[in-house]
């Protein structure tokens, strides 16, 4: 089943199997599945209230980490990569290099790399926090232009709070 909520990027698609969230999608997103996988579409169920919450608490400045139950679903080593990207704190980024050292295979940066864009619930699992190699906005599902607004908008917040 799935929904659709508005966000500053327009509408998010949460998807949901087993109770939990299995995906959330934005429009236009590279690697989004077709809209006929996510089930029926509700305007509203248990599963995405949480979601909701914490996606609006998140923008609105007030959420760094978010504590949900996820069903994702890929290969191992894709399982790998989406653990350690929930591990990237807040307001900071690493490049694709660290990340697969992270995960104990310092020459697979580009397979990170390819692991990371398929990240079925971006925002929720941080894979906007990995760069390049040279702290370059490189790659990411639901385009640079929201890459940099999730990155500026977390490096103020991370700012304001501590000048407090």
């Amino acid at each position: 089943m799935h929904t659709v909520i508005d966000s500053p990027f327009g509408p998010l698609t949460l998807v949901a199997m087993d109770g939990a969230l299995s995906g959330l999608y934005m429009e236009l997103q590279r690697h989004r599945p077709a809209d006929e996988s996510f089930g029926e579409r509700v305007p509203s169920a248990p599963v995405f209230d949480p979601v909701a919450e914490q996606l609006a608490a998140y923008f609105a400045g007030g959420l760094t980490a978010f504590d949900l139950p996820l069903d994702l679903r890929g290969t191992p080593f894709q399982q790998r990569v989406w653990t350690a990207l929930q591990s990237i704190p807040y307001g900071e980024t690493i490049t694709y290099g660290q990340l697969a050292e992270e995960i104990g295979k310092p020459s697979a940066s580009r397979a990170v790399g390819l692991a990371n864009g398929r990240n079925p619930v971006g925002l929720i699992v941080p894979c906007h926090r990995v760069v390049g190699s040279t702290g370059s906005l490189t790659g990411y599902g639901g385009g640079l232009d929201r890459k940099r607004y999730l990155l500026d908008f977390e490096r103020r917040n991370t700012t304001a709070e501590t000048l407090f």
